[in-house]
């Protein structure tokens, strides 16, 4: 198949669970986890007689979400009931917004690698509207059984809708990893994949260059991993393609992604807006907001990424270390807590960068679970700094902190790596070698300097930990020439 024969047409849904307290239309706590069915009432199981409140939070979540994405914000927005039967979903509607979400019009820029070459691109937003999640069915394949808990119905989403910008699996990554890392910042979602807090639908056909209309779209539903976006829009491209090389049609349905495989599956016919049988919701009252309100949210939104890079750079750092660090908001959060403690941005970024990227790369300590904090880091670079250990023993000090935590002065010290700068016992030792070594020191007053490296290298060999170098060489220096 000549997959250059055709254009890929990719547009996102993503989901984001709101970091509030409680869920979106009652007070049950929003937490992750917790005992099967013990986080649910009356209003988010469905019972009849109950009436949803909705959760100012959650709206005030999904304004700042908007700004941070570059949209418009509606100041009358309202709610409306998508009705399907699923028995993830008790109330068989789910709360949701069509014609008037809260966000529209937004625009994300990205950076992206295809084919070796950087590019860039910006990728338009739809809409944002916000919206309670289902339950989770948890399925018993062994016993032919299907269970549901009901502990995530009810909890916030924010639904994220970009128009068909996308044109490759490469630039869906970037997009959801940009998505991702605004959110992060912007506080409104802590973006955790493997948890299910943020996760991505994709709707994506395929059509010739010279066609004039885009090609039947097929929709692959929950996508929690950047790498299987990537995967399953790759596969669905080749087999769409495919399809169309043997003269086939393409339908339009959902699909899921079998990871395992790495191929899509059928999973029903795909439902068009109509057949949710929308209306508007009548319990719960349209959303106002007024020029004062929105700029009071606005204030809220903690510095974004882009500011954050804009002060790095000013603070000294390269842009290629500054990226990587804010690329990572609790990287970039580290970083700012060990500057505030040691304000050496330079230094501390080399350290970060150099020593602890390494480590965690290795697989030897998670930035989620550090045994250490940012103001022992902190110090670890100001002590290599004023030479109270060297550069090499603070990387041995570092390891330490990896396995075992601890405060990096208590373990220099423990480990025999603290520098004194005791002149008394450098002088002492300088006597020693060159007692030791008189063919090396007549070499050396005869006028040969080069045997100055020999006798350093002894005296340091012997002073290890307990002077710099560049004492050593000064005291050396002094000697040599009284003699």
């Amino acid at each position: 198949m000549n997959m250059s024969a055709y254009i890929p047409v990719i547009g996102l849904e993503i989901h984001a669970e709101l970091l509030t307290k409680s869920k979106v239309f009652c007070t049950c706590s929003a937490e992750f986890g917790g005992d099967k069915n013990t986080r649910c009432c009356p209003v988010c199981s469905g019972m009849p007689g109950t009436l949803p409140i909705i959760n100012q939070t959650a709206v005030e979540y999904a304004v700042k979400a908007g700004f941070a994405l570059g949209c418009g914000i509606n100041k009358f927005s309202v709610f409306d009931r998508k009705n399907y039967f699923y028995p993830d979903l008790p109330k068989a509607y789910q709360i949701s917004q069509l014609n008037l979400p809260l966000c529209i019009n937004g625009l994300v820029p990205i950076e992206y690698e295809e084919n070796g070459e950087k590019k860039t691109k910006n990728i338009r937003i739809n809409r944002i509207h916000l919206e309670e999640d289902a339950g989770k069915l948890i399925h018993d394949d062994l016993n032919g059984v299907s269970l549901a808990d009901y502990n995530r119905c009810g909890i916030p989403l924010i639904e994220i809708v970009t128009e068909p910008d996308i044109g490759s699996a490469e630039e869906a990554k970037a997009f959801v990893e940009k998505i991702s890392l605004l959110l992060q910042y912007a506080g409104v979602c802590d973006c955790k994949m493997e948890q299910g807090s943020l996760r991505c639908d994709v709707n994506i056909s395929i059509m010739k260059p010279t066609d004039t209309e885009f090609g039947t779209r097929a929709e692959i539903k929950n996508l929690n991993s950047i790498k299987a976006i990537g995967r399953a829009i790759d596969f669905e491209i080749y087999r769409q393609g495919k399809l169309l090389d043997m003269g086939k049609r393409v339908i339009q349905e959902t699909r899921r992604f079998d990871d395992n495989r790495g191929e899509t599956k059928s999973m029903r016919s795909k439902e068009d807006a109509h057949d949710y049988r929308y209306f508007p919701e009548p319990d719960i009252l349209q959303v106002n907001f007024t020029d004062e309100d929105l700029d009071a949210i606005r204030a809220k939104l903690p510095e974004m990424p882009y500011e954050r890079l804009e002060r790095y750079l000013k603070n000294g750092l390269n842009e290629t270390d500054a990226k990587i660090i804010v690329n990572q908001k609790i990287l970039s959060d580290f970083f700012d807590s060990a500057v505030k403690a040691y304000n050496n941005p330079k230094s501390v970024c080399n350290f970060l960068i150099g020593e602890m990227m390494r480590r965690i790369n290795l697989g030897e300590v998670s930035l989620d679970n550090l045994p250490f904090t940012a103001e022992q880091f902190a110090k670890l670079v100001e002590m290599a700094d004023t030479d109270k250990v060297s550069k090499n023993d603070a990387k041995s000090v570092f390891r330490t902190m990896c396995e075992k935590g601890g405060d990096p002065e208590e373990i220099a010290k423990a480990e025999g790596l603290l520098i004194s700068n005791d002149t008394g016992k450098v002088a002492e030792v300088i006597e020693k070698v060159l007692a030791a070594n008189e063919k090396a020191v007549a070499q050396y007053t005869g006028g040969d300097q080069k045997v100055f490296g020999f006798l350093m290298g002894q005296c340091t060999k012997e002073l290890k930990g307990v002077c710099t170098p560049k004492v050593i060489k000064e005291e050396l220096e002094k000697k040599l020439r009284s003699l």
